[in-house]
């Protein structure tokens, strides 16, 4: 399973390989329990994960940046549920984001995703074809 293939989904949470897409929605496994189920894109939005960007003081940075600086941290992954730990964690493991503009929930959502592509063991990185601006 490849990370440019993984998608977020609107009202549903945890993350989804992107196996078909059709006009009115797509065709979704999710990476937690293995369902294979459409979803229409009339109800829900999609979001791919190689597209989406985090805010920091500086310029924004993809998501898979601070998937990387996770990996490489020593620190110990926090529980999602405890908003006060998961924002200490980011502070220590990617102090540049913008934590004006980065709420919480995202922070929870940062750390939900990050402990389900480690468990599925893929690795987050940008497709060759995506272009460096």
């Amino acid at each position: 399973m490849e990370y440019n293939k993984l998608i977020s989904v609107s009202g549903m949470s945890g993350l989804f390989e992107l196996v078909s897409s059709k006009n009115d929605g797509a065709i979704l496994r999710s990476l937690e329990d293995k369902t294979t189920k459409f979803v229409s894109s009339r109800v829900h939005n999609f979001s791919h994960l190689e597209s989406i960007e985090v805010y920091t003081i500086r310029e924004n940075v993809n998501l898979v940046d601070i998937f990387k600086a996770m990996e490489a941290s020593k620190e110990k992954q926090p529980s999602e549920k405890d908003p006060k730990a998961v924002k200490a964690y980011f502070q220590k493991v990617y102090p540049d984001m913008d934590f004006e503009r980065v709420y919480a929930s995202d922070m929870k959502k940062m750390v939900k995703w990050f402990a389900v592509l480690q468990s599925n063991n893929i690795e987050a990185k940008l497709s060759e074809g995506e272009s460096e601006e």
